[in-house]
């Protein structure tokens, strides 16, 4: 059995050798793809746009990425994957030749386990959520020829399955996945985009739920994690493989560990869950005024703006706890200022001009 997933990983290494040599100029378009691949881009940009365009999908968007990430946190404890960059040095697989040479990136030595792609999942399931939004709107639309929304249809998933090869691929060329990995993180992405399709209690859920479920996933994960230290197994062992093989000690960043990740997708749900049961949400969203399409375009406006500010503050990570805990914070504060302080300043704004004129 360990074998056969050495000569899988070995297939692995020589499809990043491929692309690395076959691909090299195109080196700053997959560092770039798999930084747009990154959930915090869901955060911080799809997210404020859909809501404020049609808040059942931003809602969606919100709960498959939190959701999503936390299964995969799940698997990466159970599944204990690794990484090219480091096993190709760790492995005794070539003891008898040289060891395949593969190159480093700034954005290669992430921290995890690497079964599954969070970036793979993640964009799987985001980009999913928003394609099948495109096309039940388009498929709405009753005067159009049916050729027509084949063809818009046939578009928007051919779209979406190019930017999920990308993705692939730039995980794949940077050393930080195995291709394996990343298929399965495609399909595990859109399963759970899949599932929440069906699940309506998300666009009505009252505070307390929201606080039970950031709760839950909190108190499982933590759990989780406790018992299997108590049995004995190493979750943070990839962490002492990353600080060994990564090529420059500044490429490691606290920002990829798995308790990193945990708390920022958790802070994300409770302040989705504040934002949407806070009086500032009630009183500009919903009201009339927060239906028309020029209040919403100057809310979509106005979040992108701030929030592309406040993504430039960067909690200190000398300290773990505090670092995770201001995570926790910065990410809370995202939904809330995106979903209930600029809408409700819009909404002050745009009703004190009128009231001049």
């Amino acid at each position: 059995m360990e074998n056969r997933i050495d000569i899988l990983h070995d297939s692995g290494v020589q499809m990043v050798q491929y692309l690395q040599h076959n691909y090299k100029t195109s080196q700053d378009w997959f560092m770039f793809i798999s930084f747009a691949a990154d959930l915090r881009n869901t955060f911080f940009i799809f997210f404020p746009i859909w809501f404020h365009l049609c808040e059942s999908v931003g809602i969606r968007l919100i709960w498959v990425a939190v959701i999503g990430d936390w299964l995969n946190l799940m698997f990466k404890w159970v599944l204990f994957g690794q990484r090219p960059y480091w096993w190709v040095h760790d492995t005794d697989y070539y003891s008898n030749i040289s060891v395949p040479v593969i190159q480093q990136f700034p954005i290669t030595c992430e921290t995890g386990p690497g079964e599954k792609s969070i970036h793979a999942m993640g964009s799987a399931g985001v980009y999913y959520v928003m394609v099948t939004a495109l096309t039940t709107v388009f498929l709405k639309k009753r005067h159009s020829p049916t050729f027509k929304k084949r063809f818009f249809q046939a578009l928007l998933w051919s779209g979406f399955w190019t930017v999920q090869v990308c993705v692939c691929l730039s995980r794949v060329f940077l050393a930080a996945h195995f291709p394996h990995q990343v298929i399965t993180g495609v399909i595990s992405g859109i399963v759970v985009a899949e599932i929440f399709e069906h699940v309506q209690f998300i666009y009505n859920a009252s505070l307390k739920k929201y606080i039970n479920t950031t709760l839950f996933l909190l108190v499982f994960a933590l759990s989780f994690y406790l018992i299997l230290k108590a049995a004995g197994v190493d979750l943070l062992w990839t962490l002492e493989k990353a600080k060994r093989w990564c090529l420059k000690p500044e490429w490691v960043h606290i920002d990829t560990t798995p308790f990193a990740g945990l708390f920022r997708n958790l802070g994300i749900l409770f302040g989705l869950g504040l934002a949407l049961n806070s009086q500032l949400y009630k009183e500009s969203c919903q009201g009339k005024q927060g239906q028309q399409l020029i209040f919403r375009f100057y809310c979509i406006i106005a979040s992108l703006l701030v929030l592309h500010l406040f993504d430039s503050f960067k909690p200190p990570c000398k300290e773990e706890i505090l670092f995770y805990a201001l995570s926790f914070g910065k990410s809370a504060a995202v939904p809330i200022t995106c979903i209930g302080l600029i809408p409700y300043c819009t909404y002050h704004i745009v009703n004190r001009k009128c009231k001049v004129i």
